[in-house]
């Protein structure tokens, strides 16, 4: 387990807002980070982004593309809530990494590991920072053809979908079109 002091990485104080785009002063860092846990392929492989499509979330991981997004909103809150924040994401990356094919849960034991191993072993799943949560509209509304279940949407569905919960007693979880979603609301 490794401290924020013992892997002496730190980012130039103070903070400033971040524009949105790479950022490599933090993928440097990420890079000193897997390379201390032996993750090498993560190291040369891991980018960082500020992203302002990021509105309640702190951060994001996406393990397909080795991206770690960050919401510019993060700066404004120190460089201790930033470090968390980016280790908890290279935190998603490094489990997924180790698990290989395996399918694991996003804050399961495999992700507590990584965290402890990145130097935040009580690492909580969600943060507590107060960043506006905007709800949406949801002009779309989809009902099962079968059970009525309603579905409201933001966006409207690109391919045929199905009510999981017919499917999974009906027809163990595989798609059947008895249960096909009909739009009836824009």
């Amino acid at each position: 387990m490794l401290s924020f002091s013992q892997l002496e990485l730190s980012l130039p104080a103070p903070v400033a807002p971040k524009p949105a785009g790479r950022d490599a002063q933090l993928e440097a860092l990420a890079t000193k980070l897997f390379l201390s846990v032996g993750a090498e392929t993560l190291a040369v492989q891991i980018k960082v982004e500020w992203s302002k499509r990021l509105r309640s979330a702190a951060g994001r991981a996406d393990g397909a593309n080795r991206l770690v997004l960050l919401n510019p909103r993060l700066a404004d809150h120190g460089e201790e809530e930033l470090q968390r924040t980016l280790r908890h994401e290279l935190a998603h990356l490094l489990a997924h990494s180790r698990a290989g094919r395996r399918r694991i849960a996003p804050h399961g034991p495999e992700w507590r590991r990584a965290c402890a191993d990145l130097g935040i072993p009580d690492e909580s799943r969600c943060h507590t920072l107060p960043f506006p949560i905007q709800r949406r509209a949801r002009p779309y509304l989809y009902i099962c053809t079968y059970c009525g279940t309603e579905f409201p949407r933001t966006r409207p569905l690109k391919r045929t979908s199905a009510c999981l919960a017919c499917c999974r007693a009906h027809n163990r979880g595989k798609f059947d079109p008895r249960f096909k979603l009909r739009l009836v609301r824009r």
